[in-house]
């Protein structure tokens, strides 16, 4: 449940590589103040987000996920995953990575009652400064 579609992998993805440019957090892009953005599909947020990356002049070195989940299996999806991001991103699908992890029974994963996503993203300059 969120205010846009709460897709938790690309809103962990938007916020990785926004904070790589070093450009404000998913929620003053896209407020859930904002009427427009209820139910928003966060493959056009992730567009959007990385349009005005792309516009500063930054490129995808790559791009590593962790999906933390109990009982939603990952691995058959993997490459599906990595190639939907890398699709939103206009990048090489070799460049995203996905991965997951479970909370082996401990906290809120791990009881299933949550679900949580981490990014790290490498940006480097599209052209020499």
């Amino acid at each position: 449940m969120g205010h846009s579609d709460a897709d938790v992998l690309l809103h962990a993805v938007i916020d990785a590589l926004l904070g790589a440019a070093g450009l404000p957090d998913i929620g003053q892009l896209f407020p859930d103040t904002d009427p427009a953005n209820r139910g928003r599909d966060s493959g056009e947020m992730l567009k959007v987000a990385w349009k005005k990356i792309a516009d500063l002049g930054f490129r995808i070195v790559n791009l590593d996920t962790i999906v933390f989940v109990q009982h939603c299996k990952i691995s058959p999806h993997k490459h599906d995953l990595c190639s939907s991001i890398a699709d939103l991103l206009g990048v090489p699908t070799e460049r995203v990575n996905v991965k997951a992890k479970t909370g082996e029974q401990v906290g809120p994963i791990g009881r299933g009652e949550a679900i949580a996503a981490q990014c790290v993203v490498l940006l480097e300059p599209d052209r020499p400064a």
